[in-house]
């Protein structure tokens, strides 16, 4: 990636991005969240996304994700369109079988885990394959029992999440996304129910996961030190809109614009 911070709008789109969002608009009635967002991410580039509360960052993941509806725009993965389809050469919305064939491309990890309470760890990572993918129950075990020793959890697959800690159930969440075995993977401040310590171990993981494997990550996070260190490109969010990015070590040196650089300055001090 070239060294140079692109203005919003103007960062070189990847040919055959493996995320698109092409003039996607988000509105809570009168409150418009995201505003014609274009951002196009390429397979196996990590993205960290930055910006105050209320900017639109989670809304992103959570499109993504299908939890919520665009209200104007079209978003592809892997070329197709995740919240629409063709039908008769038209472009319209999406039915459910669709957005569940869709929805299959892609992992996302929450902020507060998630996890279901009366089954084990190795349960929660073989439900989804089972269920979603119609994996067979002893390849779905084998999968979740190998995911759970990557991110350091061999020894607890018999343990329910109220018999784990913060971090270890984070590393859960991390081992249960990957199960489905992803294109795309999502990350939505995921430390930030964690205390210092138990921040540093997922972020370990999620430093590995980056290295190993060639899955396409978009992280919103608060940790600035480590989207400097982990994300091929940052994405400065304002308003509901891209207002600066570029590759992250340039974006964090040399902020371009002057909000970007007050977002900055308050952060760090505050840490």
């Amino acid at each position: 990636m070239n060294d140079t911070l692109q203005p919003a709008g103007e960062a070189a789109a990847p040919v055959h991005p493996m995320v698109r969002f092409a003039g996607v608009t988000k509105r809570y009635g009168p409150l418009t969240v995201l505003n014609g967002l274009d951002l196009a991410v390429a397979a196996h580039e990590k993205v960290a996304i930055i910006g105050p509360s209320g900017s639109g960052k989670t809304t992103v993941l959570r499109l993504l994700m299908t939890l919520e509806e665009v209200d104007a725009g079209v978003i592809e993965v892997d070329g197709q369109p995740l919240t629409h389809m063709v039908r008769d050469g038209q472009l319209v919305r999406a039915d459910r079988a669709h957005l569940r064939r869709m929805r299959g491309r892609i992992g996302m990890v929450f902020q507060h885990f998630n996890l279901f309470p009366h089954m084990t760890a190795l349960q929660n990572c073989m439900e989804a394959p089972v269920t979603v993918l119609g994996l067979h129950r002893d390849e779905a075990r084998e999968r979740a029992g190998e995911l759970l020793a990557m991110v350091g959890l061999a020894d607890k697959l018999d343990h329910h999440p109220a018999q784990l800690s913060g971090g270890q159930q984070q590393r859960v969440a991390i081992a249960r996304a990957l199960a489905m075995r992803p294109q795309v993977l999502l990350f939505d401040e995921v430390t930030s129910a964690l205390d210092p310590e138990l921040c540093g171990e997922v972020l370990s993981v999620i430093r590995d996961l980056g290295r190993a494997h060639s899955v396409t990550m978009l992280m919103v996070t608060h940790q600035m030190g480590f989207a400097r260190e982990f994300a091929d490109r940052v994405c400065f969010f304002d308003q509901g809109r891209i207002l600066e990015q570029g590759p992250a070590e340039a974006l964090f040196a040399q902020p371009r614009e002057a909000r970007t650089r007050q977002f900055l300055r308050a952060v760090m001090e505050a840490v």
